[in-house]
């Protein structure tokens, strides 16, 4: 499930800052990276079952593995995983409101502190 309107989409900033505020917010790139993108995750583990809030990231300029990207942030999303396949975000998916809410609490805190950089899109 894509998460609309959260006015995350198409910003640019450099890789280090985008990286401080993830990390801040919990979501971490823990070797989802190659030198062209990012994917910034958090993982809920829930009654019914696992999930990731997924913010992805691409290079706009420069080099993610020599840490001096400019990166553009895409439609973040949820998907559920499933072993031993990996993660789903299909329509079909059901993901609980809670889930839904704490995700979209996550991602307005995102969108604050990189405009206290004065980031915008």
């Amino acid at each position: 499930m894509y998460f609309e309107n959260t006015n995350l989409e198409n910003l640019t900033a450099d890789q280090e800052l985008i990286e401080s505020v993830m990390n801040k917010n919990g979501l971490e790139c823990d070797g989802g990276w190659d030198y062209e993108r990012m994917t910034f995750d958090r993982r809920f583990d829930t009654r019914e079952g696992r999930f990731y809030l997924r913010v992805f990231a691409y290079a706009k300029s420069g080099d993610v593995g020599a840490h001096d990207a400019v990166l553009t942030l895409m439609k973040p999303v949820i998907g559920k995983y499933y072993y031993p396949h990996g993660v789903e975000y299909g329509d079909g998916e059901v993901f609980p409101a809670h889930l839904v809410k704490k995700c979209e609490e996550i991602l307005t805190k995102v969108k604050l502190d990189l405009e206290a950089f004065q980031i915008h899109a």
